[in-house]
C-alpha cells in the first residue's frame, strides 16, 4: 500500500489543527483524531485486529447456489464488484446514476473500495455487507457505492489522500462517506460490525453518520469542500526553478542510502520492522548508490551497500513470502524474518521483484539470483497470462481448504501438514522437511508476530534456513543431486496442490502492471544469456531458453496495442476484462509502458516498440503534463467527478508515476538528438524541480526519483550502439554483452543498416546513429560503439572485447 506523508505539507498541517465538537460522547475516541472545526468521527484503521481465522468464515460456499439478491454490480466486468453483485446492500458502480440518486433522496454516500484479492475486504464484506442487518441501515439512510481501486486509482487516490492527511494512515478497504456532491465527511478503513473494546462498530458508526447528516449537515458540507480545497493546493505543487540546485540532484542519493541504512535489517535482511514488505524501489536505490560510491573509488562503501541488498534479496528468496513450490512471491512478510506471508499475489510485486533480481545476477553472476529471477517469469507464464499474451493483475490471498467446504481461509492453497509432507513425498519426506523447517506442530513459530491469534497451527510455511552446501553433506549427497531431489519433491507437491480449490484470480490486464513485467521479461532474454552453459535448474522453474521471456513480452506488448491503444487518437485505455475497461488510462498507464517498451527495445525488440513509446510520451506530455508547474498529473482532469488531480511522488509497492517518467526522459533524451532531447530533459529538469522539498527532507519517500536526480546530472550518459543485421545469431550475444555490465546510465541502440524502416527512423531522430551504422556497415559481422562524453571507441566486433569496454 502506498503511503502519503501529506501531513510534511504546510497547508495540511494548518487543516489538521483547526478545533472540533464532538459528535457524541458516547463514542469514544480512537487511534488518531484530527481536530477541524467539524464534528469528529471516531474510525478504524486496522491492519489485523483480530484473528481473521475467525472473522473470515466466509459465507461464500465452494458449492454454487442460486443467490437471493442481486444488485447492479451484476453489470459490471470488476471482479471486485462482482464479488458484490449478491450482497443484500444496494450497491452501485462510481457513476452519474449513483450520484444523482443520492442527489434526489437528499442523503449522503457510503464509498467502499478495494479490491478483489484483498483480503479484509473480504472479511468486511462477510461480517457487514452480506448481513440483512447492515443493508437496511445501508440502503434506507445512505446511497452505497463499490469501486475497484484497480479500475479506477484515481477515485480511490482521491478519498485515501483524505484519510492519509486527516487520519496518519489508510489501506483497504477504504471506507468514506461523502456528501451526494461527493465531498469527503468521514473516513477510515475496516469496520467491525459491532461495538468492541470500547470502540464502535460499523453499525453503530452508520446510525450516528445518518443521524450527523440529519442535524449538523451544514458543518459537515463545509468541512468536506475545504478539506478538498487544502489537498487539491498540498498535492498539486509547482516548481519554484526550471531545475534542481546541482547539489541536490547529486546528493539526494547519498542522503537516501544513508535514510535506509539506518533501518537496516542486519539479522534478516530488509529495511525496517515488520511487516516487512518488498519495496523494489529501495533495493535499486541502494544497487545505484554502490554503483556511485564504486565509480568514486569508495570500494568499501559500495560492498556495504551492495551487502545489504544481496542480503536481503537472499532472505527474501528463502523466506515464506517467496512460494517454494509453484514459483513467485507473495505480497508481504507479516513478521520480521520474512517468513508467514500475506499470501496474495500481486503482478507489481512479481515485474519489480524479477527485475531486483535480475540486477543481482548481473552484479554477483550468482544462478541463485537468475534461478529466482526465472522463478517468478515462469510462474507469470504459468499462471498469469491470457492465452492472447495479456498478463492477469492478481491472485487471492484465500481459499476453501477442500471442496465443499464453507469457508475461505487465508493461506489454505499454500500450507502443508507434516503427515501431507509424508504422505506425497515418501522417503524423501525426511529430508525435504528438514530443508523447508516442517514440524508436526506446525512451524510458524519463528516469531511472536508469525502467527499471533493461532491460525496455522499444526500448519508450515515453507522456508530455508540452511546452507545449500551443508544440507547436501549432512544427508550425503552432491548439491547437484541435492537439488535434484527437492525439485521432485516440490513437483509432487505443486501436483497435489492443483488439486486443491485455488485461490481467486483476478483476471484484469492492467497497462501499468504489464509495463513492469514486459521490462522484466524483456532484460531476462539478455541478461540470462550470460548463466553458465552448464545452468541447470529444478522445478518449479522451466529450463527455457532466455530468448523466450523476449517472446512473451511482446505478446504482452502487442495485447495492449491491439486492445487498448486507439492508433487515431493516440492514448490507451486503464485496463481489460471482457473488453476494455470505462476509465481511460492514467499517468501509470504511460509512465510503466513507455518504460517497458524502452527495454524491450533496448533488449532486442523491434524499431516499432521504441517508435511507440516516443509516441506514448508525446500523448502523456499532452494529457497529463503541467506546462507551467511542471511534473505530471496522474489524471487528464476530465471526470468531473474525480475531485483532485494529484502529482504524485511516493515510490512505495510502486514506484510513482512521475519517478518513472523522470527516468523515462533522461532515457529518450539520450536515444533521440537535438530539440526533442533538450525537450525531455528540460521537462524532466522541471518535473524534479516541483519535488526539491521532498528529495532534501524525505527521500527515503522517493528513492527512485532520487536515482532519477542523479541520473539527470550525469554529465554525459553512456551509450552502446550495435550495427549489424537482426537475422545475425551475433547480435543476440551482443546484446548480451551490452547488459552483461550493471550500469543504470547507459542505453543501448541497435540498428540494422539494411532495413530502411531503421534507417528512416535513425535519420528523422538521430542523424549520428544513421551515421554510425552507414560508416560500419558489415555483412560479415556486428559492430559496436560505445560513446561518452561526444567522443566513441574505436569499434569492437566480439562480444568479449565489448564487455571488456563496458567494465572499465
Amino acid at each position: 500500500m502506498k503511503s502519503l506523508h501529506l501531513l510534511s505539507s504546510p497547508i495540511l498541517h494548518r487543516f489538521a489543527s483547526r478545533s472540533i465538537t464532538t459528535l457524541s460522547s458516547s463514542l469514544p475516541r480512537r487511534r488518531i483524531i484530527v481536530r477541524t472545526n467539524r464534528p469528529s468521527f471516531p474510525f478504524a484503521i486496522l491492519s489485523r485486529p483480530v484473528s481473521s481465522g475467525k472473522v473470515l468464515a466466509m459465507a461464500s460456499s465452494s458449492s454454487a447456489a442460486s443467490p437471493k439478491h442481486t444488485n447492479r454490480l451484476a453489470a459490471e466486468h470488476s471482479p471486485y464488484l462482482l464479488q458484490h453483485a449478491h450482497n443484500p446492500v444496494d450497491w452501485y458502480p462510481w457513476g452519474e446514476e449513483a450520484f444523482e440518486e443520492a442527489r434526489k433522496r437528499d442523503v449522503p454516500i457510503f464509498l467502499s473500495i478495494g479490491y478483489s484479492t484483498c483480503h479484509w475486504c473480504h472479511v468486511m464484506e462477510v461480517e457487514s455487507f452480506e448481513s440483512e442487518e447492515v443493508a437496511k441501515l445501508l440502503n434506507d439512510s445512505f446511497v452505497s457505492i463499490k469501486v475497484d481501486r484497480e479500475e479506477r486509482p484515481d477515485v480511490d487516490k482521491v478519498y485515501m489522500s483524505f484519510v492519509q492527511a486527516l487520519y496518519g494512515g489508510g489501506g483497504w478497504p477504504l471506507s468514506v462517506f461523502l456528501s451526494p456532491d461527493l465531498k469527503p465527511l468521514m473516513g477510515g478503513t475496516y469496520f467491525p460490525p459491532n461495538d468492541n473494546y470500547g470502540r464502535p462498530g460499523f453499525k453503530t458508526l452508520l446510525k450516528k453518520v445518518k443521524d450527523a447528516w440529519d442535524t449538523k449537515r451544514d458543518v459537515l458540507v463545509k468541512s468536506g469542500t475545504y478539506a478538498i480545497e487544502e489537498l487539491s493546493k498540498a498535492l498539486s505543487a509547482t516548481a519554484g526553478n526550471d531545475k534542481l540546485p546541482d547539489g541536490l540532484s547529486r546528493t539526494a542519493v547519498t542522503i537516501c542510502a544513508k535514510q535506509l541504512s539506518r533501518s537496516y535489517d542486519s539479522k534478516y535482511g530488509g529495511f525496517g520492522s515488520a511487516p516487512k514488505f518488498p519495496r523494489p524501489v529501495e533495493i535499486q536505490l541502494m544497487l545505484y548508490h554502490s554503483k556511485k560510491l564504486k565509480e568514486a573509488g569508495k570500494t568499501s562503501e559500495a560492498d556495504e551497500d551492495q551487502s545489504m541488498v544481496l542480503f536481503s534479496l537472499q532472505g527474501m528468496a528463502n523466506g515464506g513470502m517467496h512460494d517454494h513450490v509453484g514459483g513467485g512471491f507473495h505480497r508481504y512478510s507479516v513478521d520480521e524474518c520474512w517468513h508467514v506471508p500475506h499470501f496474495e499475489k500481486m503482478l507489481y510485486d512479481q515485474g519489480q521483484l524479477a527485475n531486483v533480481y535480475l540486477d543481482g545476477f548481473i552484479i554477483t553472476k550468482d544462478v541463485m539470483y537468475s534461478y529466482v529471477a526465472r522463478d517468478v517469469l515462469d510462474y507469470l507464464r504459468r499462471d498469469m497470462i491470457a492465452p492472447e499474451g495479456g498478463i492477469y493483475s492478481a491472485e487471492d490471498a484465500d481459499s476453501f481448504e477442500f471442496e465443499g467446504a464453507k469457508r475461505k481461509k487465508e493461506g489454505a492453497f499454500y500450507i502443508w501438514t507434516n503427515d501431507e509432507i509424508d504422505e506425497v513425498l515418501g522417503e524423501n519426506a525426511d529430508l525435504f522437511k528438514e530443508h523447508y523447517y516442517v514440524k508436526k506442530s506446525g512451524n510458524c513459530d519463528l516469531s511472536s508476530m508469525s502467527d499471533p491469534h493461532h491460525e496455522f497451527a499444526g500448519k508450515n510455511v515453507l522456508i530455508e534456513r540452511n546452507e545449500l552446501s551443508a544440507m547436501a553433506s549432512k544427508f550425503g549427497l552432491s548439491v547437484e543431486k541435492y537439488q535434484e531431489i527437492l525439485g521432485e519433491c516440490r513437483r509432487k507437491l505443486f501436483d497435489v496442490r492443483l488439486k486443491r480449490p485455488k485461490p481467486h484470480l483476478d483476471d484484469k490486464v492492467i497497462v501499468s502492471w504489464n509495463g513492469l513485467v514486459i521490462s522484466a521479461l524483456a532484460r531476462a532474454s539478455k541478461i540470462l544469456m550470460a548463466e553458465p552453459e552448464s545452468t541447470k535448474y529444478c522445478f518449479p522453474v522451466v529450463n527455457s531458453q532466455p530468448e523466450e521471456y523476449i517472446d512473451v513480452a511482446e505478446k504482452a506488448a502487442l495485447f495492449i496495442r491491439t486492445n487498448l491503444y486507439d492508433e487515431q487518437s493516440h492514448r490507451l485505455q486503464h485496463s481489460y476484462r471482457k473488453g476494455p475497461s470505462k476509465a481511460p488510462a492514467f499517468l501509470d498507464d504511460y509512465a510503466f509502458l513507455i518504460s517497458g517498451l524502452l527495454d524491450l527495445y533496448e533488449n532486442g525488440g523491434g524499431i516499432n516498440w521504441l517508435k511507440w513509446a516516443i509516441e506514448l510520451q508525446e500523448t502523456q506530455d499532452e494529457l497529463y503534463l503541467d506546462r507551467e508547474g511542471g511534473a505530471y498529473f496522474n489524471t487528464e482532469g476530465q471526470d468531473p467527478s474525480v475531485l483532485l488531480r494529484v502529482k504524485e511522488d511516493h515510490d512505495g509497492a510502486e514506484p510513482s508515476g512521475n519517478s518513472v517518467s523522470a527516468i523515462n526522459l533522461v532515457r529518450l533524451a539520450s536515444i533521440v538528438a537535438g530539440e526533442k532531447a533538450n525537450s525531455y530533459l528540460n521537462t524532466a529538469q522541471r518535473l524534479l524541480a516541483v519535488f526539491e522539498l521532498r528529495l532534501k527532507e524525505l527521500s527515503v519517500a522517493v528513492p527512485l526519483m532520487c536515482c532519477a536526480a542523479d541520473m539527470i546530472s550525469v554529465p554525459s550518459r553512456k551509450q552502446v550502439v550495435l550495427v549489424g543485421s537482426k537475422s545475425s545469431a551475433e547480435l543476440n550475444n551482443m546484446l548480451c554483452a551490452a547488459h552483461s555490465v550493471y550500469d543504470p546510465n547507459k542505453t543501448v541502440i541497435h540498428i540494422d543498416p539494411w532495413s530502411s524502416d531503421e534507417m528512416e527512423f535513425w535519420e528523422e531522430h538521430n542523424s549520428n546513429v544513421a551515421e554510425m551504422a552507414k560508416r560500419n556497415r558489415d555483412s560479415d559481422k556486428v559492430v559496436a560503439l560505445v560513446c561518452q562524453h561526444f567522443t566513441c571507441t574505436p569499434p569492437v566486433s566480439d562480444s568479449s572485447s565489448l564487455t571488456r569496454l563496458l567494465s572499465k
